[in-house]
């Protein structure tokens, strides 16, 4: 049994740690769910609300029930928020392959040293040696550019997964129902 010591102690602890304090460290965290808008049900978009029914009359086919009206609709709404998912990927990776002055943060960084580097040494007003000059101006392309894309985005592709699993479990699940509806309706 806990001591009413250790629970004073305990309630002290959390409430030191419940979060950011400084306003900008608030503001910040409060943005979190709102990166990609994947948390939010595809439900409240009434722009999807016409597609899912259109997927769940196709999936509930035209001798259906309540039930398995309901369960064609989750399996619909399952499907679109693995769409979702992957239109979002699909996007983060696009943008970036498709930026043509593209480069990764180290090699950002390592350019700026590069020409300060070269500033200090030479001074400001002299020319950039031409090695110095094809350095500063250069970008990844073709598939190292692609590799480095995902490495630099290897966070965010692991968060998109983890929605695009829950998204196909969800879906596995519902089709399960679905079939187990209809078997039972025979």
């Amino acid at each position: 049994m806990t001591s009413a010591a250790k629970r004073a102690v305990n309630r002290l602890n959390a409430r030191s740690s419940t979060g950011p304090k400084s306003a900008c460290g608030r503001a910040h965290s409060s943005r979190n769910a709102r990166k990609h808008g994947l948390s939010v049900s595809v439900v409240v978009d009434p722009r999807l609300s016409k597609e899912i029914e259109a997927l769940a009359t196709e999936f509930a086919g035209p001798a259906s029930n309540a039930e398995i009206d309901q369960l064609a609709r989750e399996i619909a709404i399952a499907q679109i928020e693995v769409n979702r998912v992957r239109a979002a990927r699909y996007q983060l990776l696009f943008e970036a392959m498709n930026d043509p002055e593209w480069d990764t943060d180290a090699n950002r960084r390592a350019k700026d040293r590069a020409v300060i580097r070269s500033l200090r040494t030479a001074g400001p007003f002299t020319p950039m040696s031409q090695e110095l000059a094809e350095f500063v101006y250069s970008c990844p392309r073709g598939p190292e550019k692609f590799a480095l894309i995902l490495e630099s985005r290897l966070h965010e592709i692991s968060i998109l997964d983890r929605y695009e699993r829950r998204a196909l479990s969800k879906r596995k699940f519902a089709i399960r129902a679905l079939d187990h509806a209809r078997r039972r309706s025979r």
